[in-house]
């Protein structure tokens, strides 16, 4: 056999052993390919997960006369003088803080809103529990958005200091969503209460 033949052979041998080395890598094996996860179709309700939309979120402000409410004894607010009796004042509510955080839904922009205010008995107060008619609106220039009142109970210790509380609303809705002139407004509201 010559000596070509011979280096033919030895060729083709190296090769097929090259051949047998290095056989061929699919997805799913284990030799340095990470595994195909098929991917599982998406949750019929993850259209409905809220998304949190902070940069398109209206301020909140507390409207010019609601962020204090006084409440005097029997109802009576002035007197004759057109001033009040502070010996029969039973509480002075003041509104203090707001935060709030928006999501986009299926349904618009759905706002929490968030209001941390303060509660201290006058000299006709007692220990228990008050409610406070707090109304959320949002307004898009002249036109209203979102009103709802909202009777909020807060409880005064016995010891008849000032009382923290902290009211949320979380189901505020703006349908059509929210301009750069959306302002949404926090307040206690006098009445009347049947009225938007």
């Amino acid at each position: 056999m010559s000596r070509r033949l011979l280096g033919l052979i030895s060729s083709f041998a190296a090769l097929a052993a090259l051949a047998s080395c290095t056989a061929p890598s699919y997805p799913d094996s284990n030799r340095g390919f990470k595994p195909v996860v098929k991917a599982e179709p998406a949750p019929a309700n993850a259209t409905q997960n809220p998304v949190v939309v902070q940069g398109q979120c209206p301020q909140i402000y507390l409207r010019e006369g609601t962020a204090v409410f006084r409440q005097y004894q029997g109802g009576v607010k002035k007197g004759a003088d057109g001033t009040a009796d502070p010996s029969k004042l039973v509480f002075q509510a003041t509104l203090e803080r707001t935060t709030r955080q928006c999501f986009q839904t299926d349904q618009g922009l759905k706002m929490t809103v968030v209001v941390q205010g303060r509660i201290i008995p006058g000299p006709a107060g007692k220990a228990g529990t008050y409610t406070l008619p707090i109304r959320v609106a949002a307004t898009d220039g002249d036109a209203t958005l979102y009103s709802e009142l909202t009777k909020f109970p807060v409880t005064v210790p016995d010891n008849l200091g000032a009382t923290q509380f902290l009211f949320t609303k979380e189901d505020v809705i703006l349908s059509q969503g929210a301009t750069g002139l959306t302002r949404l407004f926090a307040g206690i509201d006098e009445g009347p209460y049947n009225t938007k």
